[in-house]
């Protein structure tokens, strides 16, 4: 169930280029990778946000700059990030995230999917490129999350595998 004060941020930039193609339009179960976490999302969250292809601009220099376009653009204070290219993420883990938030929560696989506050934006505005670093700065939470759900798609084969 959509949970009311949550920002979905979804991800769908980056170069793709160990999958070979943009990887947003890949299907998995008859959905492309974008439309099932875009879904995800709107049962997850009461608002959505996409950066990248189709959504607000990437600003192509990775996921902290693209994670603070989204929570500049949120009107919830916590918001839930995830790539596109992790399709058996469920609504269940996301609001786990969320639930741990502190300035951030991230999975035992992290740094994505995480749960980040707006609170946050001024350390992933401060230029740092790695992800990791800026989590490292906040009052990060590690929630243990099921592994099967953190499965991450890098080329088609991991597609097959999943099917």
């Amino acid at each position: 169930m959509a949970r009311r004060g949550l920002t979905g941020i979804l991800l769908v930039g980056g170069q793709s280029r160990r999958f070979g193609s943009p990887k947003e339009l890949a299907e998995y179960e008859g959905e492309t990778l974008r439309d099932r976490a875009w879904r995800l999302l709107g049962e997850a969250c009461d608002e959505r946000v996409a950066v990248g292809r189709g959504g607000l601009p990437d600003p192509g220099t990775g996921p902290v700059a693209a994670i603070a376009a989204g929570l500049r653009a949120a009107t919830h204070e916590l918001a839930v990030v995830v790539p596109v290219d992790m399709p058996l993420l469920t609504v269940g883990a996301l609001h786990v995230l969320a639930d741990a938030c502190r300035d951030a929560a991230v999975s035992q696989a992290g740094p994505l999917p995480c749960a980040v506050r707006r609170s946050a934006l001024a350390e992933l505005e401060r230029g740092e490129r790695r992800l990791r670093s800026v989590l490292a700065q906040l009052d990060t939470v590690v929630v243990t999350l099921a592994d099967d759900v953190l499965a991450n798609v890098n080329e088609p084969a991991d597609l097959e595998r999943l099917a």
